[in-house]
């Protein structure tokens, strides 16, 4: 087994979301340990986290799940997409799988550190989340900043076109290529990223259905979760990549800005989007700090008091 294949999952199950959407979720690792909570992004599906599974799961019981419309979720109906409806999903898993006393490390990569930001004000999450950490991510303005266009291009006008036509394109991505390989890495991982690396990341990003990216292309084209991340009470820490083409790192700065309870900026030389592709060790540091220094202190403080 490779870090590139999932382990096998503890327990797999669905789970309903508030419009009744089939949310696949999975879980790895000690049944008693302290949770990580697991939101993949934009595209992307569980098998994503792979990487950062094989560095998680023996300490940690992870828990990953498909957003809607990838991976072995429901594809929603033409309402279904939106920031709420993300945070409903994030409510449906946290209340099957999290009992009413206990809180998790909250994990977000691109549009899972959105769907963080879009429950960022919600009682019921907020009870239940120990520390997040938004990775590779942005809370909005991302057709402004994206960086796939290279600076040579400088109309503003002509940047946010391109850009919105990457989100909202339905064109089928088709078979994976040496061509389409090369253009991927150019778009979301770093110069330096190994073949096996850009494989794996197109062997997910081309599963994903026309209609699933679209429909999210389009809530990523205008979104705005400034008042999401400002509600944010849990300790949040933010990582990126420097060479973050998709959400560059002046959203990361822009986000450590406005958090209320900042954990620290951590920023990742020469990386592109997939960080926990790129460097899952690195992302899983930053994870079991969030662990050890919110969530495992408060576990050993309550299990004093009880005993």
């Amino acid at each position: 087994m490779t870090i590139h294949t999932l382990p096998a999952a503890r327990r797999t199950d669905f789970v309903r979301s508030a419009d009744g959407t089939r949310i696949n979720v999975e879980e790895y690792g000690p049944q008693d340990a302290p949770t990580v909570v697991l939101i993949h992004g934009w595209t992307c599906k569980t098998l994503f986290w792979a990487p950062l599974i094989h560095e998680l799961g023996g300490e940690f019981r992870v828990v990953a799940y498909d957003q809607r419309g990838h991976g072995r979720s429901e594809t929603p109906g033409p309402g279904g997409y939106s920031t709420d409806a993300l945070a409903d999903d994030l409510t449906a898993v946290l209340d099957a799988f999290l009992g009413d006393d206990e809180r998790a490390v909250i994990v977000g990569h691109s549009m899972g550190g959105m769907t963080a930001m879009a429950a960022g004000d919600r009682p019921a999450i907020q009870a239940r989340t120990a520390a997040v950490l938004l990775a590779s991510t942005g809370s909005g303005r991302l057709l402004a900043e994206t960086a796939v266009l290279p600076p040579r291009v400088r109309s503003a006008r002509l940047r946010r076109a391109f850009h919105r036509f990457l989100l909202v394109s339905t064109a089928p991505l088709g078979p994976s290529t040496p061509l389409t390989r090369a253009a991927l890495k150019y778009g979301v991982l770093a110069a330096g990223t190994t073949p096996e690396q850009v494989a794996f990341t197109a062997r997910i990003v081309h599963a994903c259905g026309r209609r699933a990216r679209a429909g999210w292309g389009r809530v990523l084209a205008e979104l705005n979760l400034d008042a999401g991340i400002a509600a944010l009470s849990a300790p949040t820490a933010v990582l990126v990549g420097t060479a973050d083409k998709l959400t560059p790192p002046v959203h990361a700065h822009g986000m450590a800005a406005r958090l209320s309870n900042f954990a620290g900026l951590t920023e990742l030389p020469g990386l592109g989007h997939m960080t926990p592709i790129e460097d899952p060790a690195a992302v899983a540091g930053v994870v079991r700090s969030l662990v050890r220094e919110h969530l495992a202190e408060s576990r050993s403080a309550e299990e004093e008091t009880t005993a």
